[in-house]
């Protein structure tokens, strides 16, 4: 199940996507427009803006925006930056691995199922950007 945090990350991002405009965007008009708590968003677009994909202006016309094209932003890159994993066992990460103390992964039915979980996952969202948030 994925986070607040994460539906959060995204509601903003195709609140961003949507407004269709280079101009920065008021973390106010973010929260307000989707119903996000004002400090929570503020930590999720710090979070996004350290990972690279936004970047902010401070003053009067300031705000967040997209530093890279929201066309060229995997969704799996926002996943793993503000979720983590997007593996459901530690055993089965690619980039977050860590070895399952209790089992061995050779013959374990569960790590089998959860590689092809994770692989049909992550081509899905390998496949769909940030723009694909507004556009399906």
């Amino acid at each position: 199940m994925l986070s607040k945090k994460t539906q959060y990350a995204l509601q903003a991002l195709s609140y961003m996507v949507g407004k269709g405009t280079d101009a920065p965007i008021l973390i106010a008009e973010i929260s307000t427009e989707k119903k996000i708590p004002l400090k929570f968003l503020e930590n999720i677009l710090l979070e996004l803006k350290k990972a690279g994909f936004l970047e902010s202006k401070k003053g009067k016309h300031g705000g967040y925006f997209f530093a890279i094209a929201p066309q060229k932003i995997k969704l799996s890159a926002i996943f793993r930056t503000i979720e983590g994993p997007i593996a459901l066992l530690p055993c089965v990460s690619l980039n977050f691995y860590k070895k399952c103390e209790t089992c061995n992964e050779k013959k374990c039915g569960i790590n089998k199922i959860m590689v092809e979980v994770r692989d049909n996952t992550l081509a899905i969202l390998d496949k769909r950007t940030v723009s694909d948030l507004i556009a399906l």
